[in-house]
């Protein structure tokens, strides 16, 4: 069964605190395209919802994939991490085979 991908509680807590900084709501669109080192990449942006787009929604939040990127997001996790290198948006996927170091890039 194809299962949308899931978003931490921690990704809706910041993408609030954005919308918050910017005076206005925000919505995040994760999409996949060709590309990147492995072939496909993440592009994470904030952008306004689209009709056909899925819309994954908490306290007000709004997460967007489109329905092209959906069968490459099926089973993901998007979440938000904050590490020595940064914080940012990432995306566990676990129908990638591969992915390179930045995380941005991965191969099916």
């Amino acid at each position: 069964m194809n299962l949308p991908p899931k978003v931490t509680d921690r990704a809706f807590a910041r993408l609030a605190e954005i919308a918050e900084e910017a005076g206005q709501a925000q919505s995040l669109r994760v999409a996949v395209s060709g590309g990147g080192c492995s072939g496909f990449q993440y592009e994470i942006t904030l952008d306004e919802p689209a009709e056909d787009d899925l819309v994954m929604e908490k306290s007000g939040q709004k997460v967007l994939i489109d329905p092209v990127s959906l069968p490459f997001l099926e089973n993901a996790t998007i979440d938000f991490t904050e590490e020595l290198i940064g914080a940012r948006f990432t995306i566990d996927n676990p129908n990638a085979s591969s992915s390179c170091g930045c995380g941005i890039s991965f191969s099916m």
